[in-house]
């Protein structure tokens, strides 16, 4: 079984920066999407952002221009460096490492970011 766990999440005011990271144990299967996803309060769980396996990037329109993804260090890590954080960004961030051609799909815990204005 591959394990995710987050770290990085916290309190930040409005406009600061925040790193978020998702490291890999257990067994390292072949995976092909790693990525960042959030659930704010009241809302469904929905993508933040993906790294394909070829280095390919995918963002959600509301981050765009201002976090970045990226594997940091080893193919087992990603990070997600989020600038310009507003309150609306508060939520509990997720990482996924998934396979698309296999369905194997693995999420970590979840990591509260809350953005006060």
């Amino acid at each position: 079984q591959m394990r995710l766990q987050e770290s990085g999440g916290g309190l930040v005011q409005s406009g600061g920066p925040l790193r978020l990271t998702c490291a890999a144990s257990g067994t390292m299967f072949k995976i092909n999407r790693m990525g960042w996803y959030r659930q704010g309060p009241g809302k469904e769980r929905e993508l933040v952002a993906e790294i394909a396996s070829g280095g390919i990037t995918n963002y959600a329109d509301s981050v765009k221009d201002r976090f970045t993804i990226s594997n940091a260090n080893a193919k087992n890590t990603i990070a997600l460096q989020m600038n310009s954080l507003k309150p609306e960004d508060t939520a509990i961030y997720y990482c996924r490492f998934r396979n698309t051609w296999d369905d194997r799909d693995f999420w970590g815990q979840g990591t509260q970011v809350t953005v006060s204005s």
